[in-house]
């Protein structure tokens, strides 16, 4: 059985070595993770998934193979009003009752009455044997005791359920999904270069045991600095107007971002980069950097991340004066090119769909003066952000010296 399960993950694409299934079996026969189907769910993941990004497609195959068996009843449990789920008032069983419940006799039996449960019921039950509810004794619904059962919504307590998979735990990592944050930084983890930066004051396990072999066996204990993200980020970001209904997954980004890099530098724009940024956006207008200044001060080591929706008007790009918010005596374009001159590892991230890049001009014009280095907002989109900021842009001369 075990064997087919592995067949199944590596059908579905999932990178399932040999050696990983070994260490599976090798658990479960030192009796880890056999207590019931929750605790081997979390072991098989453990020793099986090496990538958080793949958590979701694991779930989908363990659901479909673990439990296939209820497909053939169709069984629709969302359609159980949330009232037949809320927790009553009920007092908690006694020991003495919950020694008198016995299980139903399996998963088959289990499946069928749940079917024929779903057809009869018409109203919440709470505290009984045998509806779907809370507290109580019956083998569906959650909040009471069962020695096996299905649990249908709540938190688990007993470690008895036989059915736990209403729901996959980590659809927020399907890579066509917007990001939260714990997924930027899931999504931003494979820009980093680890270097071992400061104090070593860390000991060097492997080098204290090559150095006291080499020493005749006499104890010659190394030290290392701690490894960190040596990678430089440059993030501009565009506040106010239409990005305004992107504030909550900017700031997730934001914060990720700033989890995950050390050298991080982050400035605020308005629509397009023109002449100048600024650090504080209550004091966007006396407290300003301008962008030649930018360019002095971070080198061309860093990676420029600009994040906007990159809608507007077209003016506001290819036009002198075209920004709303003053006069710009030279088009924002002349500016991003500027800073591709000198940053030439940088990427745009946009929050919006790609559906709509075609159909809206200054999308289109921003793509192509990123040299098409546009990408969503999604865990694919970051992943080809971070690839494209492996290589450098072609040069693209600009006439007008800041």
């Amino acid at each position: 059985m075990l064997l087919d399960f592995f067949s199944h993950l590596r059908k579905a694409r999932l990178p399932v070595s040999t050696t990983e299934y070994l260490n599976l079996l090798e658990g479960l026969s030192k009796n880890v993770g056999v207590l019931d189907l929750n605790r081997f769910y979390l072991f098989a993941r453990l020793c099986l998934i090496k990538d958080e990004s793949l958590y979701d497609r694991f779930d989908q195959v363990f659901q479909s193979y673990w439990a296939g068996r209820e497909a053939a009843f169709d069984l629709n449990l969302d359609a159980i009003p949330d009232d037949w789920l809320k927790l009553s008032d009920k007092d908690a069983l006694t020991e003495e009752q919950k020694a008198m419940v016995e299980a139903m006799g399996g998963w088959d039996k289990l499946m069928e009455t749940l079917a024929k449960r779903l057809e009869e019921q018409t109203e919440e039950h709470h505290g009984g044997s045998k509806w779907i509810g809370t507290r109580g004794t019956s083998p569906f619904g959650h909040g009471g005791f069962n020695p096996e059962g299905v649990r249908i919504g709540g938190k688990g307590g007993q470690g008895r359920a036989v059915k736990v998979w209403e729901q996959r735990r980590y659809k927020d990592l399907d890579g066509t999904r917007e990001l939260g944050t714990r997924d930027f930084k899931v999504a931003l983890r494979s820009l980093r270069r680890l270097t071992r930066e400061g104090r070593p004051d860390k000991l060097d396990l492997n080098g204290t045991i090559r150095a006291t072999a080499q020493n005749a066996g006499l104890l010659d204990i190394k030290m290392r600095a701690e490894r960190r993200n040596a990678v430089n980020v440059l993030l501009l970001l565009d506040v106010g107007g239409s990005m305004d209904y992107h504030t909550a997954l900017c700031e997730q980004l934001f914060s990720a971002a700033r989890s995950e890099f050390k050298h991080l530098e982050y400035f605020y724009f308005h629509n397009f980069t023109y002449e100048k940024v600024w650090k504080h956006n209550n004091r966007r207008h006396n407290d300003t950097v301008s962008v030649p200044e930018l360019i002095r001060t971070y080198g061309k080591k860093y990676r420029l991340i600009l994040v906007g929706d990159a809608t507007m008007s077209p003016y506001e790009v290819l036009a002198e004066g075209g920004s709303v918010e003053h006069w710009n005596q030279e088009p924002g374009a002349v500016w991003i090119q500027r800073l591709q001159q000198h940053f030439s590892h940088c990427v745009w991230l946009n929050p919006e769909k790609s559906d709509y890049w075609q159909t809206t001009p200054s999308i289109r014009i921003i793509k192509e003066l990123m040299h098409d280095r546009m990408f969503t907002l999604s865990v694919n989109g970051i992943q080809d952000a971070i690839e494209a900021l492996k290589t450098p842009i072609p040069p693209n001369p600009v006439t007008n010296e800041p």
